[in-house]
């Protein structure tokens, strides 16, 4: 079998932010010719296990056709974070948090809005739990734009892994 090349993202709760990246980077992925030779998880650092997405996260991420409505959350393991290759951490105390789990799994990991830059040092995706549906509707665009602009690296690494 064919090695996946695996990306996740992470945040707090693993119910907002990190599944609408997750559900925005599928829709992406899934218009290149990849041949399922990659696969997008995500998790959260404070996260209970089996909660799903926020209602208004599952309705904003429709805005690209992208169902979480199966969305399970999950927290940041060791395990996890050891089997990715590619890893965005949605805030710099995220960033910290991975790392403070596992240092070695610093040159796979990146501040989401600074790739493929590795500085730790910037400007994270601000949360929007508890916020309006416009909120979670604005927090995905600025997703799918970030994702948009880092598409072409993505794939190239997966092509080449």
């Amino acid at each position: 079998m064919d090695k996946i090349f695996r990306i996740m993202f992470v945040c707090t709760g693993n119910t907002c932010r990190s599944p609408m990246a997750e559900g925005a980077m599928k829709v992406l992925l899934e218009k290149e010719e990849l041949n399922n030779k990659y696969e997008v998880i995500s998790s959260g650092t404070s996260a209970a296990t089996g909660f799903p997405a926020t209602l208004y996260a599952i309705e904003a991420a429709k805005i690209w056709d992208a169902d979480i409505s199966g969305h399970k959350s999950q927290g940041l393991t060791s395990e996890l974070l050891d089997s990715s290759d590619l890893i965005f951490a949605m805030t710099p105390s995220h960033y910290t948090e991975i790392l403070r789990l596992r240092k070695d799994v610093a040159g796979k990991t990146y501040l989401f809005k600074n790739f493929p830059d590795q500085s730790a040092e910037g400007e994270g995706l601000s949360d929007p739990i508890g916020q309006e549906l416009s909120v979670y509707n604005e927090t995905f665009l600025e997703i799918g734009e970030y994702l948009g602009k880092y598409l072409e690296e993505i794939v190239k690494r997966i092509n080449e892994y």
